[in-house]
C-alpha cells in the first residue's frame, strides 16, 4: 500500500495548522494521523476521553508480539491569546533557517517528523516494532496521556523503552522534577473595618501561610541538590497567583493562592504538604476559629506529575546515546509524560529536537537543523530497528 509522502516541514505545516490549544479538541489532528497511517496500512488505536472530544492515538509499525520501542508526544499546545506574535500562529512560516509557529518546538516538530519518517519505516521489515503514542492534555497536567498508559500491556502492546521527543536539543534527558500544583483557600469571617476585632481576615491569614511557603522555599535551597546535576540546584517552592477580599474597607471573607513544588528525585513534594498543612492547622487556624467556627483553610492538590528518576544502563538510555552520538546524559527542570511511563515500569528517556526556550513563546520556532537532526536520529532508528533491540 502506498499512502502519502510529506518531508518532515510538510509535516509540520499540516500539524502546525491544527489550532490544538488545550482548550481545545484534538480531534482534527488525531483524524488526520489515524488516515495518514491508515493509507500506509497502519492501524491506529484512540484512546478517548470521557466525553469523547479528545484522543490519545497509539500505533505500531512492525510486529505485535514484541516490546519495542515508542515515540512518545503531546498534541496540545498552549495559548497564543495575548501574545505580540509576528507571524499567523497556526501557519508555519520560515525564515532564516528557523519554523515559526505554535507547538513547533513543544513538541509538533518531533511528531511531525516522526509521522514523516513512517514511510522510511515500512521501506524494510523490523525485527522490533516502533510505537507512536500521541496524547492530549500534556499541557493541564499530563492528564491525557494517562489512559494511554493504563491500557498498555492490556489493549496496547507494552513497549520495551519510550523515547518522549520534547525539546531538549536532541540532547539525552535521564532525569527530571516532580511536579505538584496545589491551591490553598482561605475562609475567613466578614467584618466591617472598623470593627477588625469582628471578623477574621482571611487575606492575613493567607499571608501567614505565604511566609511558610517562603521558609520552605528557602529551606529547599539551603538542602540544595545532592547530585549536582540540576539547574536551578535544588527543589523549587513557588506560589503564581492569589486572589482575595471585596472591599477596601471589609475584613475579606475569602482569600485563595495557587502555589507549586518542582521537587528533586526522591524528594516527595507531600512531605512540604504535611509541613505546610501543620502550619496552618496548629498556628494559623486557631488564629481564625477563634473569631467564628465557620473559618478554614483547605489545600488540594490539581496538579500531580511524578518525575523522572535516571536509570543508567537501561535500554531507553543506552538506544538513544547509540543514536544521537552522545556519550552524556542531562537534566531539566521541566516535566515531561516521562515519568508517568516510567512509573508504568517501562525505561523512559527524553530526547527531541528544539529548545524549551523557546516552548510557550510568541514567535516559537524550531530551527530547521533540529528537524535535520532528528530526521538523522530517526534513520538510525529504523536500521537498529530492522536488526532488533
Amino acid at each position: 500500500m502506498t499512502g502519502p509522502i510529506y518531508a518532515p516541514k510538510e509535516m509540520l505545516a499540516r500539524l502546525v495548522a491544527f489550532d490544538t490549544t488545550s482548550r481545545n479538541s484534538n480531534l482534527p489532528l488525531i483524524r488526520f494521523v489515524r488516515d495518514y497511517l491508515a493509507d500506509h496500512g497502519i492501524e491506529a488505536h484512540l484512546v478517548p476521553n470521557e466525553d469523547g472530544t479528545k484522543a490519545n492515538l497509539f500505533a505500531t509499525i512492525g510486529p505485535t508480539d514484541r516490546g519495542g520501542i515508542a515515540l512518545s508526544g503531546h498534541t496540545d499546545c498552549v495559548p497564543v491569546d495575548g501574545q505580540p506574535w509576528t507571524t499567523d500562529p497556526f501557519t508555519l512560516t520560515e525564515r532564516s533557517g528557523r519554523l515559526y509557529g505554535r507547538g513547533t518546538a513543544d513538541m509538533k516538530g518531533f511528531v511531525a517528523t516522526a509521522l514523516a519518517m513512517v514511510p522510511t519505516l515500512l521501506e524494510k521489515p523490523l525485527a522490533s516494532p516502533v510505537h507512536l503514542a500521541l496524547s492530549y492534555d500534556e499541557e493541564l497536567g499530563c492528564t491525557g496521556v494517562r489512559s494511554m498508559i493504563a491500557a498498555l500491556g492490556a489493549d496496547l502492546p507494552m513497549p520495551a523503552a519510550v523515547i518522549v521527543g520534547e525539546p531538549t536539543r536532541m540532547g539525552v534527558v535521564d532525569a527530571h522534577k516532580t511536579i505538584v500544583d496545589f491551591r490553598t483557600e482561605i475562609t475567613g469571617h466578614e467584618a466591617h473595618s472598623a470593627h477588625i476585632d469582628r471578623g477574621a481576615n482571611a487575606i492575613l491569614a493567607a499571608g501567614e501561610l505565604l511566609g511558610e511557603i517562603a521558609r520552605m522555599r528557602d529551606d529547599m535551597i539551603l538542602a540544595g541538590d545532592p547530585s549536582g546535576r540540576f539547574d536551578p540546584p535544588y527543589t523549587t517552592v513557588h506560589v503564581g497567583r492569589i486572589w482575595g477580599g471585596t472591599a477596601h474597607n471589609i475584613v475579606p471573607l475569602h482569600c485563595g493562592f495557587l502555589w507549586e513544588v518542582r521537587s528533586l528525585p526522591g524528594r516527595d513534594a507531600r512531605d512540604l504538604l504535611t509541613r505546610f498543612e501543620r502550619f496552618a492547622r496548629e498556628t494559623v487556624l486557631p488564629k481564625l476559629r477563634r473569631v467564628a467556627a465557620t473559618t478554614d483553610i483547605r489545600t488540594i492538590t490539581e496538579v500531580d506529575v511524578v518525575g523522572l528518576a535516571p536509570e543508567p544502563g537501561s535500554l531507553a538510555e543506552t538506544l538513544a546515546m547509540r543514536l544521537t552520538g552522545r556519550n552524556t546524559t542531562s537534566t531539566v527542570a521541566y516535566a515531561t509524560e516521562g515519568g508517568l511511563f516510567q512509573a508504568r515500569g517501562i525505561p523512559t528517556i527524553v530526547c527531541g529536537p528544539g529548545d524549551i526556550a523557546q516552548a510557550h513563546q510568541p514567535d516559537e520556532y524550531i530551527e530547521a537543523a533540529q528537524i535535520d537532526a532528528c530526521v538523522a536520529f530517526m534513520t538510525r532508528l529504523a536500521e537498529t530497528a530492522r536488526a532488533g533491540i
